[in-house]
């Protein structure tokens, strides 16, 4: 009898109880907007700033409505405007080129590796090319590139570096966190990231100057004083009055259900690790099939798992999906011609110029990716690898050309 998988590859985990306590303690007060509180009193989305801060050693943390709006406004702080070019990874999500081409930009794509990680040789060729002084570099799928390279190709280049933090919460590398190496990291709290209030995002900085910015961008009015994860007010004085409003906060509502799921990242971070890697065990040693390195400087969060099917053809591939589809493994592919729910490709986005990628186009071509949700046991990822085990060897077994 051939095995199927009965779980939900969608389905996260229930709000812990602390977090529905909390919400309904905001939902009982009225006070949901994060302004809206008592003299001297620390709101819910201020105190998530100060454990957030705490969390990634940042001296500043600002709670907004989106990861996309955290990109967009990291950049708008920055100073990048229209005709400006930001250079970004072609393996990334929507998102990511939305933010740039949301504040006037254009996005300049970088070539990945086949270890999913942007292709430093290609940036460092691009840097003069492009012109562009910013690196929106996304840890696309929690893949983290060799961060003391980058950084020093992009600190000789003069180039600033926001980090795209929304699949590494949580993660580092060499002992430092996702989000400190560059001027800004930005993290998502969408329902499938490492914390889940439906929507939201973070952005954290050393820098004074760009945070008080962000902070007046996010729709501050004149309450930055009630930011005590906030710069200084005195930093506020000259960019105050001159700084839009691109009103974004996020509300204590939201901030009272993260909080909670904040405390226990450690514990989720170890746990999805532990589902990555039986996975990753069951998939070691399949003809045909390449998993991707994690080096040893990593941390990562195995939030989800992706692989390459080399010299596969499409046709191949299609056929895998539907045969993993029909016994309960929903695979997500990187080379399909159009978007497929949040999957795309860089010529899907028509708002940025074409570019000419060979080395990604070939990576894309046969990248599977799969979510691993702490819904599954590690039983169930047995299950999964080896369903896709038997899968890969029957599709694997029909005419490349099919």
């Amino acid at each position: 009898m051939t095995d199927s998988f009965e779980g939900n590859f969608t389905q996260q985990e229930p709000i812990p109880e602390e977090a529905i306590d909390a919400a309904l303690g905001v939902l009982r007060s009225g006070r949901l907007h994060r302004y809206n509180t008592d003299p001297g009193e620390i709101g819910e989305t201020a105190q998530l700033e100060l454990d957030f801060a705490a969390m990634t050693g940042a001296r500043y943390c600002l709670a907004v409505t989106s990861g996309g709006y955290a990109l967009a406004t990291a950049l708008r702080a920055l100073g990048v405007g229209p005709g400006d070019r930001v250079l970004t990874n072609a393996f990334t999500l929507a998102p990511v080129p939305g933010a740039i081409a949301s504040v006037g930009a254009t996005p300049v794509l970088v070539e990945v590796t086949e270890d999913l990680v942007i292709d430093l040789d290609d940036l460092a060729a691009k840097i003069p090319a492009s012109g562009a002084r910013i690196l929106m570099l996304s840890h696309m799928r929690g893949h983290i590139c060799d961060m003391d390279r980058l950084m020093a190709v992009c600190d000789a280049a003069g180039v600033t570096v926001v980090e795209d933090c929304a699949h590494t919460m949580g993660a580092a590398w060499n002992g430092v966190p996702s989000g400190r190496h560059g001027r800004l990291g930005c993290f998502s709290t969408q329902t499938y990231k490492h914390v889940n209030s439906g929507e939201g995002g973070l952005i954290v900085s050393d820098d004074a100057a760009v945070m008080a910015r962000a902070t007046i961008l996010s729709g501050s009015y004149m309450f930055y004083g009630r930011h005590p994860a906030g710069p200084p007010e005195e930093t506020f004085e000259t960019i105050r009055l001159e700084t839009p409003n691109c009103s974004g906060r996020m509300d204590n509502l939201r901030a009272a259900i993260l909080r909670p799921q904040l405390a226990r990242l450690d514990d989720q971070v170890t746990a999805w690790t532990a589902r990555y890697r039986a996975v990753e065990e069951g998939l070691a040693g399949v003809p045909g099939l390449a998993l991707v390195p994690r080096p040893a400087a990593e941390r990562f969060v195995g939030s989800s798992i992706q692989f390459r099917l080399p010299g596969w053809a499409p046709a191949r591939i299609g056929a895998l999906l539907a045969a993993a589809a029909a016994r309960g493994v929903a695979l997500k592919w990187f080379g399909a011609e159009t978007p497929q729910g949040y999957t795309s490709r860089h010529d899907s986005w028509r708002y940025a110029p074409a570019q000419d990628l060979p080395r990604t186009d070939a990576v894309l071509a046969t990248l599977l990716d799969m979510r691993l949700p702490l819904t599954f046991s590690l039983e169930d990822c047995r299950l999964i690898a080896r369903i896709l085990r038997e899968e890969i060897a029957r599709a694997g077994a029909r005419p490349a050309a099919e």
